[in-house]
């Protein structure tokens, strides 16, 4: 029987701390919303060495995770640095990305439940997204 997202026991989903491991498919969800969305900004694809140093700025305090399901990489999320400003050290940017033939299916919310989580276990006070004009999809997850 469904789940909450609509997906059964055999494809559960699991949401972890992001590996090095992950960064291909982590590329390639990205790339894919530059192709096909406004969401990131980006006018260009990134190679991975390009988001290897994306990745390698992350750590404990400004993590990635990964959501998998059945063993394969469908979404991710961060909390990136905000401001070099002191005063901006509580404050963190929460970006997420579901690859496209999963959306619809939860793993957005979840993704972003989990970043608020840890944000807060993180001492985060303000989480900001950065959301474009007619991304309704987007505006809905972070007004809910």
């Amino acid at each position: 029987m469904p789940g909450e997202t609509g997906m059964t026991k055999e494809n559960t989903l699991q949401i972890r701390r992001a590996e090095l491991s992950d960064l291909d498919a982590i590329t390639e969800i990205y790339n894919e919303a530059i192709r096909t969305t406004t969401a990131t900004f980006d006018t260009e694809p990134k190679t991975v060495d390009q988001r290897r140093d994306w990745f390698d700025s992350h750590g404990a305090r400004h993590p990635v995770f990964a959501a998998k399901l059945d063993g394969k990489v469908v979404g991710w999320a961060s909390l990136s640095k905000w401001s070099d400003r002191p005063a901006y050290d509580e404050t963190a940017e929460l970006s997420f990305y579901v690859k496209e033939e999963f959306q619809g299916q939860g793993i957005g919310q979840k993704l972003k439940q989990t970043m608020i989580s840890e944000a807060r276990k993180l001492g985060f006070h303000t989480l900001i997204a950065r959301v474009a004009e007619g991304n309704d999809v987007s505006l809905y997850l972070n007004k809910k």
